[in-house]
């Protein structure tokens, strides 16, 4: 008998509710690594749904890492929820397994970028090939309506957080698809990343440990350095952080790009995820997901992020918009976890937003007008096009 559900009612598709509660159920443990998935024959008869649906859904768990078809078998787990180390004092002596997963993306990375951006999108790099660009057509046709819709106000000074429509755009940007549920008042606008990783460690401390990546992109190392912080080396293997290192590591605050890591190219499988999850539970530990570039996955839905997966309220996620509309508009923005935001407003509070208002308000009326999904949603269909024809 199969315990799903699909609500009617939900405005996600049947095949993302399905995936869903299959995920969930294969993180618990209900479904054991090694153990197979039920037919899609038996899902679909059950569920009244067609084949193609629960097709999907098991294709979605197979490209994160979840399962494995296996021709003329079906589909198996993969992902173990043991998987590198728990959290608990009782397995600390416990021998280190080696990872059973593949990695969802672990050859180089895909020669797309903006112009003037490098190969993974990282500013300062050199450029190895272009996406396609926001259309400019679009960009000046927003600029135009924001000068005749707010006139002179957008010469006012901007909240130090960031105009109030910008921030509101962003976390119901988040919460329709990158599953993330998260207020106004949780995030932060900056200009760019470097910025922003400034302030995670004015908000931090400087007498933290913060574990990067090896190989990583330079310029965290460098804000780091900069900021006159200790910092922690950890190899990356193929789907991830090795566990033996962060095992051992000595961090509380783990700095990580779960997507396509540059200049690595390696995405973090799903039970490398969930083993940073767990790493991170032990208390006054962080993880900060630098999420750059990952609107443009491949995938069929958007990649999952280590703030929506957790429940720990210990995720500082961070992106930009240096790679979905231009680099030179110097904008990014962070979401803070709940219980950090009044601290924040104590310590950093006073800071003035570093992006014109303006500009903010350009970005929330492409957010709000659909022309911001539109572009990333026609980037995404190209992507995959070219990945059918390679």
């Amino acid at each position: 008998m199969i315990r799903y559900l699909i609500d009617r009612d939900d405005p996600a598709p049947a095949y993302l509710q399905l995936y869903r509660q299959l995920r969930d159920d294969i993180v618990r443990g209900i479904y054991p690594c090694g153990g197979k998935l039920p037919s899609k024959r038996v899902v679909a008869g059950e569920l009244g749904l067609s084949t193609v649906t629960v097709e999907h859904a098991y294709a979605l768990l197979d490209d994160e890492g979840y399962v494995e078809a296996r021709q003329r078998s079906g589909y198996y787990v993969i992902f173990r929820v043991d998987d590198g180390f728990t959290s608990s004092p009782d397995n600390s002596g416990a021998q280190e397994r080696q990872p059973a997963v593949r990695s969802l993306h672990v050859s180089a990375p895909e020669k797309w970028s903006q112009p003037g951006m490098g190969e993974a999108g990282q500013e300062g790099q050199p450029a190895a090939g272009t996406l396609p660009a926001f259309p400019f057509s679009v960009l000046s046709r927003a600029m135009r309506k924001v000068i005749s819709d707010c006139g002179e106000e957008i010469l006012n000074r901007s909240p130090n957080l960031g105009i109030l429509e910008l921030r509101g755009a962003i976390s119901r940007y988040l919460d329709r698809s990158r599953g993330i549920t998260a207020d106004a008042g949780q995030i932060v606008i900056g200009s760019g990343s470097e910025y922003l990783y400034g302030l995670i460690v004015e908000l931090l401390g400087r007498g933290r440990i913060y574990g990067i990546e090896s190989p990583s992109y330079k310029k965290i190392e460098q804000v780091y350095r900069a900021c006159d912080v200790r910092i922690e080396k950890l190899p990356l293997g193929s789907d991830g952080i090795e566990s033996a290192a962060l095992k051992a590591s000595r961090a509380e605050v783990l700095h990580i790009s779960p997507y396509r890591s540059f200049p690595s190219g390696v995405t973090a499988s799903a039970s490398r995820r969930h083993e940073y999850i767990r790493w991170a539970a032990k208390p006054g530990r962080y993880l900060v997901e630098d999420d750059f570039e990952s609107e443009f996955s491949v995938l069929t839905k958007p990649e999952e992020t280590l703030f929506a997966l957790s429940s720990d309220d210990n995720v500082i996620y961070m992106n930009t918009f240096s790679q979905t509309v231009s680099p030179s508009l110097r904008a990014g923005y962070m979401v803070l976890p709940r219980h950090l935001v009044p601290e924040f407003m104590e310590k950093l509070g006073f800071y003035a937003c570093t992006v014109p208002t303006y500009l903010q308000y350009v970005l929330a009326e492409l957010i709000e007008n659909g022309d911001f999904e539109r572009h990333i949603n026609r980037v995404r269909r190209m992507k995959r096009d070219a990945r059918k024809k390679a």
